[in-house]
């Protein structure tokens, strides 16, 4: 049987039951329309479950550890009842670790395959090794250190450490076929288009050894005498509007279109209404006699995909992205606290009602989140929803909410939604759900505009420093920001937030368009 597994028995072999079921959003308003057996699919999908991305993930911090604590075992087995301890070995092996780590992620043997192939990647691993240990060589004898350190140290490190590297691989390519039996592991996928081309490649992916890939159900525009209820066993969910929908109800790591690359026109426009979702969006090309450069395909098994999208911030880039989020979140609030002591202050003293502000705004995957600032409005007359714009001189704008929103100083608290992980300090800035210019939505105004929502949203980001904050009254202003905001998607990077970070405070002092 395939990857699915026995979890995925629940999902197939059902008929489609007609009649979409309307979802709510936390505002309150009709958002989402998605079949009732497509509801009963996603709350099967519970959070038991476990992506390749992060079990990839793990195996690296493992390799990191174990290669450190077999360095830092030899120097207490064997230097330090001869020479004393030395914080130079614990050092050295450190850095001797994460070198070997950072060489093994260049050659891509933290791919799945590779993990799963021990045997095969046995060679790079060693020669990663040695490249590692070659290297701490050449730079202890030019720094003239080499004499420092004990010579039977570092060879007993270098092979107690590739006799880890093998067995420890061993020891995860049986657990990872384990997981993928029995649903540990797993990567959930949706199949675009239906038909023959649909079970030709279900067929094709359920002949994979060692599958990880759990095929939720299929979604297509065609009606049933072109695209059939069920293939292969999966019932079709829905069409392509419904998918988007369904994606956000729960976790999909990758949507396969299973049409051919001849049919171009009906590709793009799927493409146009999918791109927003965060996902790995591959297209079905091992039935295509067309050939690409190599690096353009990714395979599951023996079965190729052309890469179209990839997920943005993926796999090890999100962990790195969540710590600087934490990091400078908590070094913002030590240091302004004392300016969100006073403001504080100041709103509770000169206006009646509640310091913050708490508004529904759109997060990540177009999820609802509640969003802190610093109330600037008077009570009575606040607007949650942003149905109407806050213009110069808004009556309903208190005198230091005039001064806190020109300043920014209204948005301080949402350092601590960068805290909880419900904002990142940088990326798109969250919208209202309901905001609106010229009485359309923002979504009716931008085409793609949810794809800014394929990234956390931010505290500041590559819009507003250029320039797009403050008020949104005509359509030309939220079509720059959208602009901005998926430049930075496309072009994200630790050195890029550390760019915008920095950039902000200066930026600030421009408060042309705040009001």
């Amino acid at each position: 049987m395939s990857s699915t597994g026995s979890k995925s028995n629940a999902i197939r072999k059902e008929t489609p039951e007609s009649g979409p079921a309307a979802s709510t959003d936390a505002s309150g308003g009709q958002t989402a329309r998605v079949s009732k057996l497509a509801r009963q699919v996603a709350s099967q999908l519970g959070d038991d479950s476990y992506s390749p991305t992060m079990i990839t993930g793990i195996m690296r911090l493992f390799e990191f550890a174990g290669l450190s604590l077999v360095g830092i075992g030899m120097f207490l087995l064997y230097v330090l009842p001869r020479s004393g301890f030395s914080t130079y070995y614990i050092v050295t092996s450190l850095i001797g670790a994460l070198l070997a780590v950072l060489l093994l992620q260049i050659s891509d043997a933290y791919q799945l395959q590779s993990l799963r192939s021990p045997l095969r990647v046995l060679p790079k691993m060693l020669i990663n090794l040695i490249v590692a240990f070659a290297t701490m060589a050449v730079i202890a004898f030019f720094l003239k250190i080499g004499a420092s350190y004990s010579r039977f140290w570092f060879g007993s490190w270098f092979l107690g450490g590739a006799a880890f590297l093998v067995v420890g691989r061993n020891f995860v390519a049986f657990a990872l076929r384990r997981w993928a039996r029995d649903g540990t592991m797993e990567r959930r996928a949706v199949i675009v288009g239906g038909g023959t081309a649909a079970e030709q490649l279900i067929r094709a992916l359920e002949q994979q050894p060692d599958n990880d890939v759990r095929i939720c159900g299929i979604f297509d525009d065609r009606d049933n005498r072109r695209s059939p209820p069920i293939v292969a066993g999966y019932p079709k969910l829905g069409n392509i509007s419904e998918l988007v929908e369904f994606a956000r109800l729960v976790r999909i790591d990758m949507l396969i279109i299973s049409l051919p690359l001849t049919a171009e026109k009906r590709v793009m426009d799927m493409l146009k209404k999918l791109w927003v979702l965060p996902v790995d969006i591959r297209l079905a090309a091992h039935s295509s006699e067309l050939r690409f450069r190599p690096r353009a395909y990714s395979r599951i098994g023996s079965v190729q995909m052309l890469d179209i999208f990839d997920r943005p911030i993926n796999d090890w880039d999100s962990v790195a992205k969540r710590t600087f989020d934490i990091v400078f979140s908590l070094l913002g609030i030590l240091v302004l606290w004392p300016i969100m002591l006073v403001t504080a202050i100041a709103i509770k003293a000169t206006s009646k009602g509640p310091v913050l502000f708490i508004q529904k705004r759109h997060g990540f995957n177009n999820e609802v989140i509640n969003v802190f600032k610093f109330r600037s409005m008077y009570t009575d007359q606040s607007d949650p929803a942003a149905r109407v714009v806050v213009t110069k001189d808004d009556p309903r704008v208190t005198p230091v909410g005039r001064f806190i929103r020109r300043t920014s100083i209204d948005e301080l608290p949402q350092f601590f939604n960068a805290l909880r992980g419900d904002l990142s300090l940088v990326g798109p800035r969250p919208h209202a759900v309901m905001a609106q210019t010229d009485d359309r939505l923002f979504a009716e105004v931008v085409d793609g505009y949810f794809a800014r929502h394929r990234v956390k949203p931010g505290v500041t980001g590559w819009a507003q420093i250029n320039g797009w904050r403050g008020e949104v009254d005509d359509d030309e202003k939220i079509k720059q920001r959208t602009a901005f905001d998926l430049y930075y998607i496309e072009n994200w990077s630790l050195l890029f937030d550390l760019k915008i970070l920095l950039l902000t405070p200066l930026r600030l002092l421009n408060s042309e368009n705040a009001y």
